[in-house]
């Protein structure tokens, strides 16, 4: 074989010598000068080039596979979460990778938007507008999600509400179940109030039907909203069986976070229903719980201690969770922008500064 090697270079150069090389040493050739023109034209050659292609496609397949961003979602820190998206921007770019590319872009969006840069989230969108052509549906998808987000997010629900509607229709149509439910959610926040329990039910029936761990995951997320649809309409017995619901699936998960929201909901609740001497034990054992975990404070859970002490007329005990409800609970910048009143509640009675 090294003789062959050696007189298939000399013939037809060192670029299609490796291919028929390989070909050859399949056929168990030995001599390359006994092959004859036509043999070597029409056999070998074609055989080289159908080898050379499965060579390359085998090593673009061995390569290393681009990272799942959805898994590098860290909600409670959007600016951390930027940082790590667009540290995958320079992998992803090429013209192989649109549509993973345009994806990445719509989560970058997405950060933009929780962080209130809203102007900033909307260029970048442009962006992947302009790519959709190319991208496929999934990205579309996403893109309409993420566009609709933005407007929530900035009190422009008339503008979100359609983006949602068009965004659960195509990804309904291609088979997309996570972000189906993701969309019928949406629409379950940003529709109007008298619409939404219709829409998160929808969402709830599509993801307990689903075939798709993502999209039967978002169950915990549909029962917490339920849960508040019926609190928001003083529906505080039928919150409640719908926030324990909740629960259960948290515990399921086994994520210690959402399991503590899902308590904190049912407890307030309990509160709502007159139940206040069972609701103070569960959010003491809450706070204990907290403080033992290490993880950052929650300051909800002071603002429903306090507000629990002050029912019960422990007003000294109640004015200290106030106070320190109001100095975690002021920094929100959301809170700050969408429930003032709240926060001047929590500021005149912890008798903060």
């Amino acid at each position: 074989m090294i003789i062959f090697w050696l007189q298939a270079t000399k013939r037809v150069g060192e670029s299609q010598a490796k291919p028929i090389f390989a070909v050859a040493r399949g056929l168990n050739l030995s001599y390359f000068g006994d092959v004859p023109g036509y043999y070597l034209k029409e056999i070998l050659l074609p055989c080289a080039a159908v080898v050379m292609m499965t060579v390359n496609a085998m090593s673009k397949s061995q390569a290393t596979p681009l990272p799942d961003f959805d898994s590098l979602w860290d909600y409670d820190n959007p600016a951390d979460t930027e940082a790590r998206f667009r540290e995958l921007i320079p992998g992803s770019a090429g013209p192989d990778n649109v549509a993973y590319h345009a994806e990445l872009l719509t989560q970058i969006a997405r950060t933009l938007g929780l962080q209130q840069k809203f102007d900033s989230a909307h260029e970048l969108l442009d962006t992947v507008q302009a790519m959709l052509l190319k991208a496929g549906n999934r990205a579309h998808v996403r893109y309409l999600l993420e566009r609709g987000r933005v407007f929530n997010s900035s009190n422009k629900q008339s503008d979100a509400t359609p983006l949602f509607l068009e965004a659960s229709q195509l990804a309904s149509d291609n088979g997309l179940d996570f972000l189906a439910v993701d969309a019928l959610h949406m629409l379950g926040i940003a529709a109007p109030a008298e619409e939404r329990m219709a829409w998160n039910l929808r969402a709830v029936a599509l993801a307990e039907k689903s075939k798709d761990p993502k999209a039967y995951n978002w169950l915990g997320s549909l029962y917490n909203n339920i849960g508040w649809t019926w609190f928001d309409q003083k529906q505080y017995d039928s919150a409640l069986l719908v926030f324990e619901k909740g629960l259960a699936f948290r515990i399921k998960q086994g994520k210690s976070v959402p399991i503590r929201i899902a308590r904190w909901s049912i407890a307030k609740s309990l509160r709502m229903l007159q139940k206040t001497g069972s609701a103070l034990i569960m959010q003491r054992d809450l706070l204990a719980e907290w403080e033992a975990s290490g993880d950052e404070m929650d300051g909800y859970v002071y603002e429903e201690l306090a507000e629990c002490l002050l029912e019960l007329k422990e007003t000294a005990e109640a004015t200290k969770y106030f106070a320190l409800a109001y100095g975690l609970l002021s920094k929100d910048e959301w809170l700050s922008r969408d429930e003032p009143e709240r926060l001047a509640r929590l500021k005149r009675l912890g008798q903060a500064k």
